[in-house]
């Protein structure tokens, strides 16, 4: 009898360990897609526009805006979300970093554009 409730005990924690890392999985916001963001700075606004692809936590993709076109790299993690991309103005390079939350097809969060100026965005993904 103990082997049996051993054998059923380990069976049942495994069983309950891949139920979470299953959950944990899908929690993890999906963020595919194109976007456009309202971006508001010290320095002005704008409103750049993301095309994000995602494997997992991992997030790849362009930026339009003013600064050009720019590769993007960034993670997801639960509906946390951090990307970045580096621009270069007048010889200089320098990283525009937005970091904030997803909540279905929006976002929010703060910007900080090479350590020249910070500020807030807000964005919504486009139908596709």
């Amino acid at each position: 009898m103990t082997r049996r409730f051993v054998l059923l005990l380990t069976a049942g924690i495994v069983g309950f360990a891949a139920q979470i890392t299953a959950q944990e999985k899908k929690e993890t916001a999906n963020v595919v897609g194109t976007w456009i963001l309202e971006v508001e700075t010290s320095a002005g606004s704008g409103t750049p526009t993301f095309t994000f692809k995602q494997d997992g936590e991992k997030l790849e993709g362009d930026y339009k805006g003013a600064f050009g076109e720019a590769k993007v790299t960034g993670t997801v993690k639960g509906n946390a979300i951090s990307f970045w991309f580096t621009v270069e103005a007048q010889g200089a390079q320098g990283k525009i970093t937005y970091e904030g939350t997803v909540e279905g097809d929006t976002m929010k969060g703060k910007v900080d554009m090479a350590d020249m100026a910070e500020g807030t965005f807000t964005g919504k993904r486009q139908a596709k």
